[in-house]
């Protein structure tokens, strides 16, 4: 199967842009192109232009903060294979989320956290919403992002929800990567635009579940998590960990690369395992 896959990326920071995505060995090797909105006003407005200026049938659709393990293009690969015979409809794929139960389902290292998060899926797992670290766009499903929705929040759930309104799947896949993200203290107002964007759109579906919290009709279970955000707000901090550690490295703590692979990427030093 050739690999027809490009990258869009919405970045206003080159410096976290460079030590994190651009460090992926799939674009440092030339694998894997990618296209760079910079400064847009919204994630949407970003991915859109992004879907005219490339042509590649599948496009991934990353944070500036996101890097990509050593042969992760590869086992995209057999995915997509295997969903062509189980799911032949998909439309977006990711590789963390929330279930059609409403539980988290994925894998994921998460800098802000401080640890690997959740765990590995043994097939795909149909959900409802997706975390937007990276979204995965079949671009034979036809989706466009809602430039109407405003900021940089929620569109992973709202594409969801549009591929689903098409009658096309939408999946978590065990395709974990490195989220190098800065310390997030609270959801701001322009979350709160955002979500209240969401509740309009999508008021005949709802309750629906994101990774960060429940949209419902009145917005209590988003506020609870407003005042969950807070209250944890210290302790948090301490999990932790600095952004402006080479991506690598923690790849390689948290078992996604092998230090003894010879590559010349990973680091040489052994690192403790982070927890699963």
């Amino acid at each position: 199967m050739a690999l027809d896959v490009s990258i869009v990326t919405a970045s206003n920071d080159e410096a976290c842009l460079e030590m994190n995505l651009m460090a992926s060995p799939m674009i440092k090797n030339g694998s894997v192109p990618v296209d760079v909105e910079r400064n847009a006003p919204s994630a949407t407005i970003a991915y859109n232009h992004g879907l005219d200026v490339t042509s590649s049938g599948i496009i991934i659709f990353a944070h500036q903060d996101v890097y990509f393990p050593r042969g992760w293009e590869r086992k995209l690969e057999l995915y997509l294979r295997q969903l062509k015979k189980v799911a032949p409809n998909w439309a977006v794929l990711a590789c963390c989320g929330i279930d059609l139960a409403g539980e988290f389902v994925g894998d994921v290292w998460s800098t802000s956290l401080g640890r690997r998060i959740g765990a590995p899926v043994k097939k795909p797992q149909p959900v409802q919403s997706v975390d937007e670290l990276f979204v995965i766009l079949r671009r034979s499903a036809g989706l466009r992002w809602d430039e109407g929705l405003p900021n940089f929040h929620l569109y992973g759930t709202d594409i969801v929800q549009m591929a689903l309104a098409a009658d096309r799947g939408a999946f978590v896949v065990n395709l974990p990567v490195v989220h190098n993200d800065k310390f997030h203290d609270k959801l701001g107002n322009d979350f709160t635009e955002s979500f209240r964007w969401m509740q309009r759109k999508w008021a005949s579906k709802l309750p629906i579940q994101t990774t960060v919290g429940r949209i419902t009709r009145w917005g209590i279970a988003m506020r609870r998590a407003k005042w969950a955000a807070y209250r944890s707000l210290e302790e948090r901090r301490g999990w932790s960990k600095n952004p402006g550690t080479p991506p690598h490295q923690y790849a390689v703590e948290c078992g996604l690369e092998d230090p003894s692979c010879g590559c010349g990427c990973c680091p040489t030093s052994s690192m403790t395992q982070a927890f699963i």
